[in-house]
């Protein structure tokens, strides 16, 4: 048996440190703010956009926290290291913003039969400090997005947080000229529903990763095609395609090759995988006879022309 792997550890992005350090600066500010100025004009849009700015703060917390924590070498205890505190994280995150969403539907659902005494002012006053606040922090995460993955989901949770400020801030001229105090929660469930689908897509991922899935950018019906098709490669078993966070993919998988140059072999299946499927982190096992017996699952991945082959 022979085998070949390659390892890729990319090192977290340091010029966006100073970035993420300034919109953390900025959101948790105003979401203490923001909070006080929900609770003082009795606006439960504003808290509901208050919950929506804590997504924001902790996605840039944990952005932050993935870089630090992410230094740490893997030692005998975490061989991989630290890069999975992003994912458990974010976990937490999602099931948090799962209670406080449905929270706001139901304070809302309540106010909508009796709508209290609104101070408009207060609430344009606020919301618009916040749009402000979301056009620096964009401004600030514009230049980082496309080198991390981490800096530009931050990005997009401020992107989309600006939406909610434009919602009280409309909400809030509603009210002032109509006198439609209902307008303030509705706004509020419809901040809600904006944040329940974007909590669902993060706890789903976050699972995925923890189940060690196969990661969504991957087609491993793709990859598998792309091993059986290598030059010497007659089937193969045991493949595994998994995230350890975002960003960070492995294989491992099982090649049976009875004849040929096995280094060749291997190097071309590490080739082709980084070229047509961008998979660096890659560990492969050459056999001049399939070991598939010994996992129950390998015939998943057997190349379907060789199904009835016997070695």
């Amino acid at each position: 048996m022979s085998g070949n792997h390659q390892h890729s550890h990319a090192i977290p992005q340091i010029g966006n440190e100073h970035r993420l350090w300034w919109a953390l600066g900025l959101t948790t500010t105003f979401l203490i703010v923001e909070v006080i100025g929900g609770l003082l004009t009795n606006s439960l849009a504003l808290l509901s956009d208050a919950a929506h700015m804590f997504t924001d703060t902790a996605a840039l917390a944990i952005a932050l926290a993935a870089i630090y924590v992410a230094k740490r070498p893997a030692d005998r205890k975490r061989t991989f290291g630290y890069h999975r505190f992003e994912i458990l994280a974010a976990a937490f995150n999602a099931l948090l913003l799962f209670v406080v969403a449905f929270y706001i539907l139901y304070e809302a659902w309540q106010r909508l039969g009796n709508p209290p005494e609104l101070q408009t002012n207060g609430m344009l006053v606020i919301a618009s400090l916040g749009l402000i606040i979301n056009l620096i922090s964009m401004k600030l995460l514009l230049g980082g997005k496309d080198d991390s993955l981490n800096v530009k989901g931050a990005y997009l949770e401020v992107w989309s947080d600006l939406l909610g400020s434009i919602g009280v801030i409309v909400g809030a001229v509603v009210i002032m000229f109509t006198g439609w105090t209902w307008v303030d929660s509705l706004v509020a469930v419809g901040i809600g529903f904006w944040v329940l689908p974007r909590t669902w897509i993060l706890m789903r991922d976050s699972l995925n990763i923890l189940l060690e899935g196969v990661p969504a950018e991957i087609d491993i019906v793709a990859v598998e095609k792309t091993l059986q098709t290598v030059d010497g490669v007659e089937s193969i078993h045991d493949l595994h395609v998994w995230a350890l966070t975002s960003g960070k993919i492995s294989l491992t998988a099982h090649l049976v090759c009875p004849t040929g140059d096995v280094q060749a072999i291997l190097n071309q299946a590490k080739a082709r995988l980084a070229e047509e499927h961008n998979l660096e982190h890659v560990t492969l096992q050459c056999e001049t006879e399939s070991c598939e017996m010994d996992h129950p699952d390998a015939h998943l991945f057997k190349t379907p022309s060789h199904e009835g082959h016997q070695h």
